[in-house]
């Protein structure tokens, strides 16, 4: 039976083609629980195989495992280097923040030999809210354009939580500098305040890659981990959405998923992923919604639950390491 391939979106104007569905590869470096060689392997492969041909890390997951686990799941795939993307970031390191351009510059070739890579597609500079964005634009970025002078990286972007940062940089550098922008937990049932910014993004040429559909586990039958930085309040709508969808017989996190996968303006919907069941779960839940659509009478139930609540978002990045 043939797998129904996921769709490719493009990014902005990079002609860069990528998944609906993203891998994002912080949970291979044990950042939530331990995870083996042979599991993170495998579960690259498995997304390879399954269509995902993004792959997004840093070098801050897991204090630079996941770079070092995604690079062998990579050359165990074995394909050519131009069938798949990889992005990874700089500035956020385990001992903290450092945008400067010499940090920044040593950051690449570190990055490079992790991932077994001559270059990588995106580099980004790593939840900016935490450093001056003054000097991402007077200093990180232009370091940045070396580096693709120099063919080490492809293209550049920038991510972190509140959007106003996003227009505070772009607003600053010469028009096509950044070329993507990676945003969490704003496209989701609770908070779809990234909409808002769709329009200034795409005048500007600017790709939009978002993560965290899940809300970083609010939208999980297990719920947010212990850290979470929600109100009380939200947490418990969260909760009280995803215990009506069990009682209906549905998943709250496939509902999710298959919210944020069905604006078309997202060009790929970051997931951590970590086994091969995660990998087998989010492909299918994107190609279901490719086929059938979206479950619109669950999520408007989920929808109106969570109402009060909704795009109730929290100050900034995550603290915890």
């Amino acid at each position: 039976m043939a797998v129904p391939k996921l769709e490719l979106r493009l990014l902005g104007n990079t002609g860069l083609k990528l998944s609906s569905v993203g891998f994002g590869a912080s949970p291979l470096g044990s950042v939530f629980g331990p995870v083996s060689e042979s599991d993170a392997v495998a579960s690259v492969r498995e997304a390879f195989r399954l269509g995902i041909n993004f792959f997004d890390t840093s070098p801050y997951y897991g204090g630079t495992l996941s770079e070092k686990m995604l690079g062998k799941g990579l050359k165990a795939v074995g394909v050519p280097r131009n069938e798949y993307i990889v992005s990874t970031k700089c500035g956020r390191y385990r001992e903290g923040f450092d945008f400067s351009a010499e940090r920044v510059t040593k950051s690449i070739d570190e990055s490079l030999e992790r991932l077994q890579l001559d270059y990588v597609d995106i580099f980004q500079c790593h939840d900016i809210e935490f450093g001056s964005l003054d000097q991402i634009v007077n200093e990180t970025i232009p370091a940045l354009q070396k580096l693709k002078e120099a063919g080490k990286i492809r293209f550049i972007g920038i991510t972190g939580l509140p959007l106003e940062i996003f227009t505070y940089v772009l607003d600053r550098v010469p028009p096509g500098t950044v070329d993507v922008i990676l945003s969490y937990c704003h496209y989701s049932i609770n908070d779809s305040t990234l909409e808002d910014l769709m329009p200034y993004l795409k005048n500007k040429g600017v790709g939009v890659i978002s993560a965290s559909p899940l809300a970083m586990g609010l939208l999980t039958e297990l719920g947010p981990p212990e850290w979470h930085p929600a109100s009380s309040e939200l947490k418990s709508a969260c909760q009280t959405a995803a215990a009506y969808c069990k009682e209906k017989g549905k998943n709250i996190s496939k509902l999710a998923m298959q919210y944020s996968l069905s604006n078309k303006d997202i060009s790929s919907v970051l997931v951590g992923m970590n086994s091969v069941k995660q990998v087998v779960e989010n492909v299918a839940a994107a190609t279901e919604v490719a086929l059938f659509g979206k479950d619109q009478e669950t999520l408007s139930e989920v929808e109106a639950i969570l109402k009060p609540v909704k795009n109730q978002t929290w100050p900034s990045g995550i603290q915890h390491s």
